[in-house]
């Protein structure tokens, strides 16, 4: 019995992960920068707005994310 479970975990661990895709990139367009997370920042906003709410309080500003401004522009079809 002890076999069988052993078995079964070593077959039925690898295989839960074999469907697993890694998550796409995303690239966030607003930094949080101040004294405490330098330069770039924290570049996990979506919109300025969350970012200045992340700012509120915390002696810090919202900058572009310099990867999503020099990056290179999508072609048009």
């Amino acid at each position: 019995m002890r076999k069988l479970l052993i078995l079964m975990a070593l077959t039925a661990g690898p295989s839960m992960f074999a469907g697993a895709a890694p998550a796409d990139a995303q690239e966030y367009h607003w930094c949080l920068q101040g004294r405490q997370t330098g330069y770039p920042g924290d570049c996990n906003y979506q919109t300025r707005a969350q970012c200045m709410a992340s700012a509120s309080g915390r002696n810090a500003g919202c900058g572009i994310n310099p990867r999503a401004a020099f990056a290179q522009q999508r072609r048009l079809r």
